[in-house]
């Protein structure tokens, strides 16, 4: 792989890592902490959404960002296969 080829695939992967942790901070922070308050109006099977995102919905959406990293870095890596 070229030096060229390694830069773009270096951002790339930057890009992917920077959006994936925004989301990550949206759904621990923003919904966990500061919409806690007007989530906590919904409930779902007996619990309120504030408390559910606080305890339980952070952790589902930290798996899911792992997988879709994952997925973008195999999409990524054939891509810049040479």
């Amino acid at each position: 792989m070229t030096k060229d080829k390694k830069i773009q695939y270096w951002k790339k992967n930057l890009k992917y890592i920077s959006w994936l942790l925004t989301f990550w901070f949206i759904i621990s922070f923003g919904c966990g902490i500061l919409l806690v308050n007007f989530l906590s109006t919904i409930t779902i099977g007996g619990f309120k959404l504030g408390f559910w995102f606080a305890q339980q919905g952070a952790i589902f959406g930290f798996v899911i960002i792992i997988f879709i990293y994952i997925f973008l870095m195999n999409r990524l890596d054939k891509s810049f296969k040479s």
